[in-house]
Parts: C-alpha cells; structure tokens; sequence
C-alpha cells in the first residue's frame, strides 16, 4: 500500500490529487500533504480527505514516494532540513520544479531513485502533457508508480536524456503561454475586421478547441491537416501565405530555443 507525500499543496500538487482519487488509483488515506499556508491544508482536507500537515517531515515520515511540488527557488531550503529522513528511507524522489536537475536533488535530499517531469497547466484540468525523465536507480515499479500518478492529470511522455526534460519545457511546458497569445492575436485581429469582442473571442477559443480535437484524433499529422483545409487561391491560402512571408517558423524555432536555454541556465543557477 502505497504511502505518497506531497511538499507543497499548490494547484498542481492539488490536480494530481484530485485525478489520483477521481479514478480511485490512490485512497486519500495514503495521501499525506504539507503547505505552509492554513487555507490551503484546510482546502485540501475538505476536498480530498488527505492527511495535512504545517510541518514537512511530518508529511514525508512514512512515505514511498515524495512529490516536490514548491517552487525552484526554495527547493534547497525545503529539501536539505528532510535530507536525513530522505536518505534513511530512500523513497520515489518526484520533482515537478523546472529547472533543479538530478544532481541537485540528489545532493539535497540523498535520494537515489528520483524523477524530474514537467507538466504543464492544462493538468488542472485533467489535459496535461507531462514529459519525465528517471535517474539510473528508478525501478520499474517506480518508473510506472511516476507514470500512474502523472497521467492522473493527462498524457505522459518519458524521455531518454536529462537534458531532454528542458525541451520539454519549451514545447509543452511553457507551451499554452504561445497559444494564449496567439488567441490573443486572433481576438484582437477580429475586433479590428469589425467583430464584436465577444464573438470575436468565442469563435477564437472554439477554433482553438475543434483544432486541437481535430489534430488528436486525426490519422494524419498537422501538416497534412493543414493542407487539406487550404484551398489553392482561397481565404486560407492567402492568410497561410503572410504568416510564411513574415517567418512565422523561424519565429516559433527561435522562442523555442530560447525557452530551452533558459531552462538550461536556471538549472545551474538554482543548483549553485
């Protein structure tokens, strides 16, 4: 019977939990969670049932698997006061903190077997995309207990390299920020053609929506989607046509590389 504990008892952490009990994998029993904030301990025990502590070794006393759910910058501070608790135990290490990379966790808490992922928003409702990435001594039995508790909040994909775990974070980590701002766009360019602010934002988020639905169930990929759907020397040809004109790839390469790359100094920032 698995015991998980839960550093941080955010929006996140509050998802996974809610997914985890929703499709009755996990008794809010064996659930135990730490926050520092007494609104939120007492949301948490009013919704789910969890166990909840002030105190974060309290949580983590009996627990299998820990899942870091605080920010990056005071994980070394959460993390080090646990250290001898955590290295006693040896529990499944789960960071969902951008940038802290393995050898930092390591260092900070003494555990060997650990899993840095990164979900994204949509998790909070149940259409996350969760990339993971396992330190060497992650056993199977782990590997699926990170999995299982993942995919409670939408799709996982786990990737081969550390390094990796950075572009995910470009591609769908920070991901829904570009189609945010890119409805944005849309909106604003409707209300400019002569639409009202609300139609202009319904028929906006619903393309977004029936886009989206389209390209996951569809058996061709979002290239050959888009070809069908543009017409030679048709509305949509034209609009497809300035966006190339103005290098609308080289714009998403170079903010996806810029993403990754900040990523990548934030982990040697926060791990110093």
């Amino acid at each position: 019977m698995t015991q998980i504990a839960f550093i941080g008892g955010g929006n996140m952490a509050s998802s996974i939990i809610g997914g985890l009990i929703k499709q009755g994998d996990v008794k809010a029993s064996r659930i135990q969670v730490s926050d520092p904030g007494a609104e939120q301990r007492n949301k948490l025990a009013a919704s789910f049932g969890v166990g909840t502590h002030e105190d974060n070794l309290a949580a983590i006393s009996n627990a299998d698997v820990v899942i870091l759910s605080v920010k990056p910058q005071v994980m070394k501070d959460v993390l080090e006061p646990l250290a001898a608790t955590l290295k006693a135990r040896q529990p499944l290490l789960i960071s969902i903190a951008a940038g802290i990379s393995m050898e930092s966790l390591a260092k900070w808490s003494g555990c060997k077997a650990i899993v840095r992922c990164m979900p994204n928003t949509p998790a909070l409702l149940g259409l996350g995309a969760t990339g993971l990435f396992a330190s060497a001594a992650v056993d199977i039995d782990q590997r699926n207990q990170a999995d299982s508790l993942l995919r409670a909040v939408g799709m996982t994909v786990w990737v081969k390299t550390e390094a990796e775990i950075d572009a995910v974070t470009a591609v769908s980590g920070s991901g829904p920020a570009y189609y945010f701002l890119l409805m944005e766009a849309m909106i604003d360019a409707g209300k400019k053609l002569g639409l009202s602010a609300e139609t202009a934002t319904k028929l906006t988020l619903q393309t977004a929506l029936g886009a989206a639905e389209m390209a996951l169930k569809s058996d061709v990929d979002p290239a050959e989607l888009r070809r069908r759907v543009t017409s030679p020397g048709g509305t949509t040809e034209r609009a497809i046509a300035t966006f190339e004109a103005a290098h609308m790839r080289d714009i998403v390469d170079a903010a996806l590389k810029a993403a990754r790359d900040r990523g990548a100094e934030l982990s040697k920032l926060l791990g110093d």
